[in-house]
């Protein structure tokens, strides 16, 4: 399972996100959603696997981005060109 979710992550394209939800339908159980923040969580490689593209439900970036906190997913999503307004982003314009 994790290799799917590593997998799924290098499809995302620049200026996208998306939710743990969505990762969790693409493996056939959206209730795996907790699994999904799991794994993103112990990611061995944030450059090959871009765990910073991937926000809850409602567009919320992650309290413990593994590499760096918060303000470093921000950052990089922002780097993205994806517009980061209190620590969320607009799901209806950058959700993949």
């Amino acid at each position: 399972m994790k290799e799917k979710v590593y997998n799924f992550l290098r499809s995302i394209p620049k200026g996208k996100v998306v939710t743990y939800g969505q990762i969790a339908e693409y493996l056939g159980n959206k209730k795996l959603a907790r699994v999904v923040g799991n794994i993103l969580h112990n990611n061995v490689d944030e450059y090959k696997y871009p765990c910073y593209k991937v926000v809850d439900s409602k567009g919320n970036l992650s309290k413990n981005f593994a590499f760096g906190g918060i303000q470093k997913q921000k950052e990089k999503l922002e780097k993205d060109g994806i517009v980061v307004r209190n620590y969320k982003v607009d799901l209806n314009k950058y959700r993949m």
